[in-house]
């Protein structure tokens, strides 16, 4: 009686076996064949293949060590500054030594400092990911943006660089220059151009056809141009207009900045929920993530950059709350 159902199951088990079976050796074909090709050449043949073989296994290898380990990663890095014991404003004198202009010190930018880290933090201790070679490649020809692997930290470098573009825009345009009249600052000009260049250039590229000059390379020129400016402000050479209103702009940025991440977000959650998975999501919080990171710091700055304008407008306990939700959301982690 219980033949047929026996022997119903057994088929289809065998049929799984099957196409299981079928299914390995499609995967293995293509290296089954590239053995007998290779095992059929010269020895000259073999030994330029294998190079390149090794070349390309090296290759992974350091892309697989720059994508899953994050040097520095510290979601408490502002702390490490202690802003608080500054007790000047950007721009500000402290001191001056017989009357002269080379003898005179001022406060440097703590937002021009921690900007130049977190580009240092990106390009020079981690590998800027997403101009990487086989990241642009992707997993045979796929983006890796649309896959669950190897995006997290590219995506995590463009929030932060999402929040320093941000920043070099106002300190150009706005905070190193005097109500805007006075003339943009050719350091603080040169760096908010590097920092807007694209994200993605590898040392040769299609179009246009030729070699390039990659992407952190304009990065690291970006960090130079920041701490020069950060330098020649502490001698009193430069501006640094810390006014109420050049604060309030800033934070509107911000805000404004935040506010569209947290729409594409939201747009994600609402309109992309296919089933299990959503390949996509952790790319979205992991900028947003960046973003936020990036931000803390750079607003722990601006409290020292602006901190008469602070004292002044009585900001100090709103200014603490909004460093209790920073640490808040960067608690946050999948």
């Amino acid at each position: 009686m219980l033949d047929p159902i026996v022997s119903f199951f057994t088929q289809i088990f065998q049929w799984i076996g099957r196409g299981i079976g079928l299914l390995v050796g499609v995967i293995l074909w293509p290296f089954m064949w590239a053995g007998r090709w290779y095992g059929q050449r010269g020895w000259i043949l073999k030994a330029v293949v294998g190079l390149a073989l090794l070349v390309l296994i090296g290759l992974y290898a350091n892309f697989f060590y720059a994508t899953q380990w994050w040097t520095k990663f510290n979601p408490n890095y502002p702390d490490t500054y202690t802003f608080e014991k500054r007790n000047v404003s950007a721009g500000e004198q402290v001191s001056a030594g017989a009357g002269t202009d080379t003898a005179k010190t001022c406060g440097n930018s703590a937002i021009a400092q921690v900007a130049a880290d977190l580009t240092d933090f990106n390009v020079n201790q981690n590998a800027w990911i997403s101009s990487m070679i086989l990241y642009k490649l992707g997993l045979f020809g796929i983006d890796w943006d649309h896959t669950p692997w190897m995006d997290n930290k590219a995506s995590f470098q463009r929030g932060i660089n999402q929040a320093v573009r941000r920043t070099a825009t106002e300190l150009a345009d706005n905070l190193g220059r005097v109500r805007t009249t006075s003339q943009i600052d050719a350091d603080l000009q040169d760096a908010r151009g590097n920092l807007q260049f694209d994200e993605e250039t590898w040392y040769f590229g299609l179009n246009p056809f030729g070699p390039k000059t990659p992407t952190p390379s304009y990065y690291r020129d970006a960090v130079r141009k920041l701490r020069s400016f950060n330098a020649r402000l502490a001698s009193c050479q430069a501006t640094f207009d810390a006014r109420a209103d050049n604060l309030k702009q800033y934070i509107d940025r911000i805000s404004s900045d935040i506010g569209s991440t947290s729409a594409i977000l939201k747009e994600r959650a609402e309109n992309h929920n296919d089933g299990w998975f959503d390949f996509r999501a952790d790319d979205r919080f992991w900028f947003a993530y960046g973003q936020l990171y990036g931000y803390y710091g750079l607003m722990k700055a601006a409290q020292a950059d602006f901190e008469d304008v602070i004292k002044e407008k009585h900001l100090q306990n709103l200014w603490d709350t909004m460093d209790s939700q920073f640490v808040s959301a960067l608690r946050i982690q999948p």
